[in-house]
């Protein structure tokens, strides 16, 4: 198990820390810091805070994920999925959620709005080379193999 430092800042103060829902859960819930109810229109978003900061150890990143009850209810999920939290950044995390759906969605203080995973990193080292070796899939690209 990693261990990961965070405190809840003032505006996050009597929220749950974030928990896995399930044994076999992937990621922790993040939930919304907000003072009062906010709404996201039909086709709008918006930032969200959380009121954590966390301190990743080395060599892990955070990805913050939509929720799939959010898409799949209500059109809701998040603007760039997923989220990258570097282990060197120390702000607060927020959540840009996006309302694809019909009508405004609402946020009430304490919802669960986001999802966030701990995965290590694999650090990469550039080779540049004259030639790369020849794959059956060549330079095919999107929807290069059909849809059936």
């Amino acid at each position: 198990m990693v261990q990961v430092k965070m405190k809840q800042l003032p505006h996050a103060k009597g929220l749950p820390l974030p928990e896995y829902g399930t044994e076999g859960s992937a990621g922790v819930d993040l939930r919304a810091a907000v003072e009062a109810e906010v709404t996201i229109p039909a086709g709008g978003f918006i930032m969200v805070p959380t009121g954590l900061v966390i301190a990743l150890p080395e060599g892990y990143e955070g990805q913050v994920r939509p929720r799939s009850g959010l898409a799949a209810k209500y059109g809701v999920t998040l603007l760039n999925a997923p989220g990258t939290i570097d282990s060197d950044y120390r702000g607060e995390i927020q959540v840009i959620l996006v309302n694809h759906g019909p009508e405004p969605f609402r946020i009430q203080r304490g919802d669960r709005i986001a999802q966030l995973v701990v995965a290590p990193v694999t650090k990469i080292e550039w080779v540049a080379c004259e030639a790369l070796d020849h794959t059956t899939r060549g330079s095919g690209g999107f929807g290069h193999t059909g849809t059936k």
